[in-house]
């Protein structure tokens, strides 16, 4: 006999439409949207200066954060400071909300690593350039802190390519059998490298991948940006009150390359691309705050402006950075060195004399 045992359902939750039309509230206060707003085109004018360093040789290899806007700074604004937050290797825009000076952030992608040395009062890992592994990083972070009795969640973020990793599926399941205080957050936008999201899972959803781990899942208009800051703050408060990890799949797109090294133009057609500009989370902000009179052309000229000499400031900042040497590198590993280190650094450092 053949019985139903369970039945499972996954929502998608959209509060801000393409014409900047809100459904419901934004559960943010004016101030905090034009906050959002303003962290959103910062985030873009620091985007477009990257990809035109890389183009003058000023930068190494570049992955644009252009069409994620509303995905990384409304789901990193939604953490508390003392949270952690674990990147992959596009939030860029989630570094700048969390604090990371853009200098920093230049600095890294300029080849030196010192751009990933966090401050001490930032509970924020650097970013991972391998597909996958931050998510068990995540895990041991959340593990550690149910175990210290802290009061704090934690937020991971990875593509959908990286779904198709075996760390990924682990990390969910840690986190579901030992009710961990962890966010997983799915920037699913729609291509990993050249592999549209349909070769990586036959599964109509991402997040319906929790409901096999034993918690909840939710797709959100990753261009909303108040959809995914509504998603994200309820998630993260829900896991610091002890109800367990939950998974945000954020339906967004890559509006560029996947990296300056990449020609999206070779596997992706035009037609789709344009389809999502329209949906583009700037704009549809800027519309939003235009219909409730908190936009007008002269705020924007003043902000964009302000905005320009931030990111003109951290790219002179970043210019004037002296080489290390490279022996230091070694430093910035553990707290204290260990023995094989030490001969490590020794060895590079004679090098260098001779």
């Amino acid at each position: 006999m053949e019985k139903k045992i369970a039945e499972f359902s996954v929502n998608y939750l959209q509060v801000l439409d393409e014409n900047g039309e809100c459904s419901g509230p934004a559960e943010l206060t004016k101030d905090q949207i034009k906050e959002v707003y303003e962290l959103m085109v910062l985030s873009r004018m620091f985007d477009e200066k990257a990809v035109n360093l890389q183009r003058e040789g000023r930068l190494g290899t570049y992955p644009s954060l252009r069409g994620h806007e509303a995905a990384q700074v409304a789901s990193a604004y939604a953490l508390a400071k003392k949270d952690w937050m674990i990147p992959s290797f596009r939030e860029n825009g989630s570094m700048i909300v969390r604090g990371l000076p853009m200098e920093m952030i230049f600095q890294y992608w300029g080849g030196d690593e010192r751009g990933q040395k966090m401050p001490l009062d930032q509970n924020t890992l650097p970013f991972a350039i391998p597909v996958g592994t931050q998510p068990l990083h995540a895990v041991g972070i959340a593990w550690a802190s149910k175990l210290a009795g802290d009061k704090i969640a934690s937020l991971v973020y990875f593509g959908d390519g990286a779904t198709s990793e075996g760390d990924v599926s682990e990390a969910m399941n840690l986190a579901g059998v030992f009710n961990l205080p962890l966010v997983f957050v799915c920037v699913n936008n729609q291509w990993a490298i050249s592999v549209p999201r349909g070769k990586q899972t036959a599964a109509k959803t991402i997040a319906q991948k929790a409901i096999a781990f034993g918690f909840g899942g939710l797709q959100v208009d990753g261009n909303d940006a108040f959809a995914v800051y509504a998603a994200t703050k309820s998630a993260l408060e829900k896991a610091r009150a002890g109800f367990g990890p939950a998974l945000i799949e954020l339906f967004t797109y890559r509006l560029g390359n996947h990296t300056t090294a990449d020609d999206a133009s070779k596997y992706r057609e035009k037609t789709e691309v344009d389809e999502w500009v329209k949906k583009d989370p700037v704009e549809r902000l800027r519309k939003y705050m235009e219909s409730k009179k908190l936009w007008t052309k002269g705020y924007e000229e003043k902000m964009a402006e302000r905005m320009k000499k931030k990111v003109d400031s951290a790219v002179a900042k970043y210019g004037s950075v002296t080489p290390e040497q490279a022996g230091k590198i070694f430093e910035y590993t553990y707290s204290e060195m260990t023995k094989n280190l030490v001969g490590q650094q020794k060895g590079v450092s004679d090098e260098g004399k001779s």
